[in-house]
């Protein structure tokens, strides 16, 4: 085999294994779902704004051996607005290692910037929910609200 061939066998190789998705590094007996369990009951506990409740379903679901982004992304919303934002942060940040293109996480770990001022993480996760919304979607148009609100929201110091 020449060397032109095999530098193109190479390369095919090399493409081939850069397409491959990179899988975040799970504990040999932790199992990652591919479903998202029924979340409808502690949704509607979000809606009602049951954080504290919805939390604890929701740690009972991770407890039970449940690891998916949807699950982790309502758990650190659901701290979040209960008040604990530094645990909450760290679940959104679960919910993107599972999946970076979580829309939910997105918006609601840049509201959490916006929150505790961190603009350009929350324009960073903005930008994200462009590329991954070019012509709008929910996430991405809440997300520009709280950057917008913040911008014009009076300072105190």
């Amino acid at each position: 085999m020449s060397k032109k061939n095999i530098a193109r066998l190479a390369a095919v190789f090399l493409s081939a294994a850069l397409a491959l998705p990179i899988l975040p590094a799970f504990a040999v007996d932790t199992t990652v779902s591919k479903d998202a369990p029924d979340l409808t009951a502690i949704r509607a506990k979000i809606k009602a704004k049951d954080y504290k409740t919805a939390a604890a379903d929701l740690y009972a679901i991770v407890d039970g051996g449940v690891q998916h982004a949807d699950v982790y992304n309502l758990l650190g919303f659901s701290l979040r607005k209960s008040g604990d934002r530094k645990t909450g942060a760290t679940f959104y940040a679960k919910a993107l290692d599972f999946d970076p293109n979580h829309k939910g996480a997105l918006e609601y770990q840049g509201e959490l910037f916006v929150e505790i001022g961190e603009m350009d993480k929350a324009k960073a996760n903005l930008a994200k929910l462009v590329t991954l919304c070019p012509t709008g979607c929910e996430e991405r148009e809440d997300l520009e609200k709280a950057i917008a609100g913040a911008a014009t929201a009076p300072k105190t110091n």
